[in-house]
């Protein structure tokens, strides 16, 4: 019994990799997925069991207050994935790679998936778009850096985009789209989002590539799901989109809570005694009054 049990418990910890995410849709698992972007929460979240965190631009208007990711830097990304691998989860950990860290050449692009990967500790990359970044990404796979792809709602592309809307709705883009992914899948790629486009849609690309599918806003049948973790702890207030589940609604609950506590404070009932320290008060050898200490641990 107690073999059995250890052995489980090892197998729960054991380090999860691209291989590992590969072998779990040859074998029907489904993967869990969630953004992250510190240490106190990669510890929290990797407690659960998911399998693959994912430190994303979205960063940018999570933890940053931009509008959107477009503004976000090499640097923060780098900040967050320290923070992030710091924990040392058993997840596989995702850096994303922000706008303009690899659109303008192959060498920038191999350059800054290096820095993810040197400076930030990330285990692996993701890049936006379809076939015309197969250079791109073989590029960064020869340079022995694992990548995940993403296609859909390409949030980097707003501008393009007209928006964040609903991509693949029409023939030709859901044609083109599954094109796109197998290209992602030759080039290299272990896994790929796919992100705001028709459930059907993404049934179609799972069963036409052999690496993961992960969706966010993409329906069931894709091979695992990603959220943005605040999102999904319902941590701010602002409506979310309607793929989003909200599993909790911690934003009330901290404001409730941070709003006792300023009512304690104002009226006197915190500190109380049980959260103070005590000590004797003895006359020191100079006639000065000291006060004998409590280990603050």
């Amino acid at each position: 019994m107690l073999r059995s049990f250890l052995g489980e418990r090892l197998e729960m910890r054991k380090k999860i990799t691209k291989n590992t995410i590969l072998r779990m849709k040859e074998q029907g698992e489904k993967i869990a997925a969630i953004t992250a972007y510190d240490f106190l929460s990669t510890r929290m979240i990797d407690d659960t069991g998911v399998d693959f965190i994912l430190v994303g631009d979205s960063l940018g208007m999570v933890i940053m207050g931009y509008e959107n990711t477009l503004p976000v830097t090499m640097e923060e990304v780098i900040h967050h994935l320290k923070a992030v691998t710091r924990a040392r989860p058993r997840a596989i950990v995702v850096g994303d790679l922000p706008f303009m860290s690899y659109q303008a050449s192959v060498e920038d692009a191999v350059r800054n998936a290096g820095r993810l990967v040197k400076e930030g500790g990330a285990e692996s990359v993701k890049l936006e778009g379809g076939e015309r970044y197969v250079p791109v990404i073989e590029a960064i796979v020869q340079a022995s850096i694992p990548v995940v792809g993403h296609l859909g709602l390409t949030p980097q592309s707003l501008h393009q985009l007209g928006g964040y809307r609903v991509q693949g709705r029409d023939k030709n883009s859901a044609e083109r789209m599954i094109r796109d992914a197998s290209a992602l899948e030759n080039a290299g790629c272990f896994a790929i989002v796919l992100e705001g486009i028709p459930w059907q849609l993404a049934g179609k690309i799972s069963a036409a590539v052999s690496i993961p599918t992960i969706g966010i806003g993409a329906g069931p049948l894709c091979d695992g799901q990603v959220l943005v973790f605040h999102d999904m702890l319902g941590i701010h207030e602002q409506p979310l989109p309607r793929f989003v589940k909200k599993y909790a609604d911690m934003g009330k609950r901290i404001r409730d809570a941070v709003a006792e506590y300023v009512g304690d404070v104002k009226e006197g009932r915190f500190p109380a005694k049980e959260h103070c320290y005590s000590g004797e008060i003895k006359k020191s050898s100079s006639g000065a009054a000291d006060e004998k200490n409590e280990d603050t641990g």
